[in-house]
């Protein structure tokens, strides 16, 4: 029954616009250089990191609210059921093991300039679909 209410929850959430995101300049201008280097090894990443940077609102650094997700937050999220903490990271710093997710992931890409409270679906690697929530965000230091 869970399974059923959540490909249900991910159907709905594919078929509604995605949610607003907002991206400090900073970020937004290393993460598009990331993603046009990347698109050589990891193409489709590469593309819907892009297409998420491509809708953000762009504000001054200073200006993203404290409860959405940056480079180096700890975000909290729910997905398929599970309550995940990880900190958002650039490629080189990756360590899953650790907590550590690349915004050249799938799930990375997904969860960049979302706040707390909002929804988005998004597709893993193998082709399956997911959804998540974003429940906490805290920033670094």
């Amino acid at each position: 029954m869970e399974k059923q209410l959540h490909d249900r929850d991910t159907q709905r959430m594919k078929t509604q616009r995605p949610p607003e995101i907002v991206v400090g300049g900073t970020d937004h201008a290393r993460l598009t250089s990331l993603a046009n280097a990347a698109f050589d090894t990891v193409p489709d990443t590469a593309e819907e990191l892009l297409s998420e940077l491509e809708r953000a609102r762009v504000v001054a650094d200073e200006a993203v609210p404290q409860d959405v997700v940056r480079m180096g937050s700890v975000v909290e999220f729910e997905a398929d059921g599970d309550r995940k903490r990880v900190t958002l990271v650039f490629p080189p710093e990756a360590d899953i093991a650790v907590g550590k997710v690349s915004v050249l992931t799938p799930v990375g890409a997904a969860l960049i300039g979302l706040a707390k409270g909002q929804s988005i679906a998004w597709t893993a690697r193998d082709g399956t679909s997911h959804a998540l929530t974003v429940c906490v965000v805290e920033q670094p230091n």
